[in-house]
């Protein structure tokens, strides 16, 4: 029940989040995200490639008795991971508090649905 609960929140932010890096569709988020990302030395390509990991990870992790729920929790704690260093660097650890959550609740689901993928893993070997 409660990964549940952590998936459908992730799901929903990371949702949100990739569907602004990609279409672009909320002006006022979308300009800051643009802006934090230039000021990162990243242009709107690399935002967009982002977003699809994003989007990747948010869909996938529904799929946690399959190969790809793991492999998108691991993609969310990718992109999570980022996102601090880009906020460590560049920002405040403040501004890298949301990010922070993300890698944790990302990490409780890849460790709850990890086998799938080490098993496909260590069966290709």
């Amino acid at each position: 029940m409660t990964l549940s609960i952590i998936t459908g929140v992730l799901s929903a932010f990371f949702l949100f989040a990739s569907s602004i890096k990609i279409f672009g569709w909320q002006d006022t988020i979308f300009r800051v995200q643009l802006e934090m990302f230039e000021s990162y030395g990243l242009n709107r390509t690399i935002m967009r490639l982002v977003g699809f990991v994003e989007l990747f990870g948010a869909v996938s992790i529904w799929f946690s008795d399959a190969f790809w729920g793991p492999l998108g929790a691991l993609a969310l704690m990718a992109t999570s991971v980022g996102a601090i260093g880009c906020h460590l660097i560049f920002d405040t650890w403040k501004q890298g508090v949301p990010a922070m959550i993300t890698l944790t609740l990302s990490s409780v689901v890849f460790w709850a649905t990890k086998q799938p993928l080490l098993t496909s893993v260590w069966s290709a070997t």
